[in-house]
C-alpha cells in the first residue's frame, strides 16, 4: 500500500496539515484519523494542503466531507482544503460532497478572516472516580461564567458521566474541555483508551454499569466519540438557547 505522510504546523491560531503521497480508499482511514486528531486541539481552523497529494481513487475525496461534517458537530472548527487538482476540486465543491471551501493556495486559506474564538476552559482529570466531582465543579463554574445558569444541571450530569466513564473504563489521565459558541455548550473528555463507549442497558450482574451513557444520550443535544491516535474523545453538546417551537 502506498504511504501517505503528514506534517502538522501551527500557524498563528490555525493548524496547517501538509499531506503528501497517494490518496486512495486504502489511505483514507489514516487521513481521517490525522485530521480528527488535529481537530481535538480545537484550532481556529484546520487548513489541509493537498499540493503534494496524488489522487488515485476519486471516491477517497469523501473523507474530507466526512471530517468536515464531524467538525461542524464538534468542535465547530472549519476545514479548509487547498488544491488545484482539476479532478479533486469539483468533487470537493459540489454535488454529494457537501461544498467544502477549497482554495488554490495555502496563503489564500490562511488569509480567510478568523471566526470568533470560542471561550475555552480545560483541565486534566486523574483516573479516579472522584474526578466526577471535579468535573461537576468545573461545569458549574463555566455555566456561571458564561451566563448559562439554565444549563448547569445538564452540564454537570454530562461532565460527571464522561469523567467517570474515562476513569472506570479507560483508567488513564483524561483531558476535559468546556467550550461555548453562539449556539452550543460543548463538553469533551479525551482519554488514552481506544475502546469506544456503547449505548445499551447493563447486564444483570452489573446494574450500575453503562447507565451513564444513556443519561448523556437523553440529556445532550448531540454526542459522539472520535477515535484518535492513542485514544479517543467523547463529546456532547447542549443548546445554549431552546430551539424555536414549530
Amino acid at each position: 500500500m502506498a504511504s501517505i505522510r503528514f506534517m502538522v504546523e501551527q500557524v498563528g491560531i490555525r493548524l496547517l496539515v501538509h499531506m503528501s503521497g497517494e490518496l486512495s480508499v486504502a489511505s483514507a482511514p489514516r487521513v481521517r484519523v490525522e485530521l480528527l486528531t488535529a481537530l481535538v486541539r480545537q484550532p481556529d481552523a484546520v487548513v489541509v494542503d493537498l499540493a503534494d497529494v496524488v489522487l488515485r481513487e476519486p471516491v477517497a475525496v469523501s473523507v474530507f466531507t466526512a471530517v468536515a461534517q464531524q467538525a461542524a458537530r464538534w468542535p465547530g472548527t472549519p476545514l479548509l482544503v487547498c488544491t488545484e487538482d482539476d479532478q479533486a476540486v469539483p468533487l470537493l465543491t459540489r454535488g454529494g460532497h457537501g461544498g467544502l471551501p477549497v482554495f488554490a493556495s495555502v496563503e489564500q486559506a490562511l488569509s480567510v478572516p478568523a471566526r470568533r474564538r470560542m471561550s475555552l476552559v480545560c483541565d486534566t482529570l486523574l483516573p479516579v472516580t472522584s474526578s466526577a466531582g471535579h468535573a461537576r465543579q468545573m461545569a458549574t463554574a463555566v455555566c456561571a461564567r458564561w451566563d448559562l445558569p439554565h444549563l448547569t444541571g445538564p452540564a454537570c450530569l454530562i461532565a460527571s458521566e464522561l469523567a467517570i466513564n474515562a476513569a472506570v473504563h479507560a483508567g488513564t489521565l483524561a483531558d476535559i474541555r468546556f467550550a461555548v459558541g453562539r449556539r452550543h455548550l460543548l463538553i469533551s473528555v479525551r482519554d488514552g483508551s481506544t475502546t469506544e463507549p456503547r449505548l445499551g442497558w447493563a447486564p444483570p450482574e452489573d446494574p450500575g454499569a453503562g447507565r451513564g451513557l444513556l443519561m448523556v444520550d437523553a440529556t445532550a443535544h448531540r454526542w459522539g466519540c472520535l477515535p484518535i491516535e492513542g485514544g479517543k474523545v467523547v463529546w456532547a453538546s447542549l443548546r445554549t438557547r431552546e430551539a424555536p417551537a414549530r
